[in-house]
């Protein structure tokens, strides 16, 4: 073989193993993200950077409560009254890409995907209720220290306030509740479309680590 050849083989061989390899670890170990909007505020800000542990999602380790996750977003971001099934307190998702080339491209580089991140309140087979500005778990007041004191949780205009939490699924809602399209307007996320959950801040340096710490 002509060794030109013979060595324009092996880089291209050796960038696709570097391309497949950061693709197994972006989607399956770990991967930055940029927080975009406000709704977790003041625990993130926007612009700051995060690093997503994958590998809970893939091991199908499980989800906790105050977890903060990201996820893909549902195809309906709010549902009307009218469309609310309430047997089935579930976001919508219905943009599931065709064929195995768009799947790469929308799942594997996540191209044209909008995610959210939100925080877990409750787990499958809970019954969370919102009511009186405050949030009950199985009937118990539960205490958000991660709050800026002067948030109070309303039902925002969404449908799903008292409701219990379906089998593989979890209710999430943002820090920021006054500005954050969570649960309470689309339904209930499945756990399936959990992406990762949030394992340090490492931007701004002034805050590198544990978001919730104070």
């Amino acid at each position: 073989m002509n060794p030109k050849v013979k060595n324009a083989l092996e880089w291209g061989y050796c960038i696709i193993i570097a391309i497949v390899i950061s693709l197994l670890v972006k989607n399956f170990v770990g991967t930055p993200t940029i927080v975009k909007q406000r709704s977790m505020y003041p625990t993130l800000k926007p612009d700051e950077r995060l690093i997503l542990n994958r590998l809970a999602v893939t091991f199908h380790k499980d989800i906790k409560r105050g977890d903060i996750i990201t996820f893909e977003a549902p195809s309906v971001p709010k549902i009307d009254a009218k469309d609310a099934d309430m047997s089935n307190p579930v976001a919508v998702y219905n943009n599931e890409p065709k064929g195995w080339i768009k799947r790469f491209i929308y799942y594997g580089l996540e191209w044209g995907k909008i995610t959210y991140i939100k925080r877990v309140i409750a787990l499958p087979g809970e019954h969370i209720e919102i009511k009186d500005n405050k949030v009950f778990i199985n009937g118990n007041e539960y205490h958000e220290s991660y709050l800026n004191p002067s948030v109070v949780t309303t039902d925002l205009g969404g449908e799903f306030t008292d409701l219990i939490v379906p089998k593989g699924y979890v209710f999430a809602m943002g820090d920021n509740r006054p500005e954050s399209t969570d649960c309470r307007s689309f339904g209930c996320v499945p756990i399936s479309k959990i992406e990762g959950i949030v394992a340090f801040r490492f931007w701004p340096l002034n805050k590198w680590g544990n978001p919730d710490k104070k």
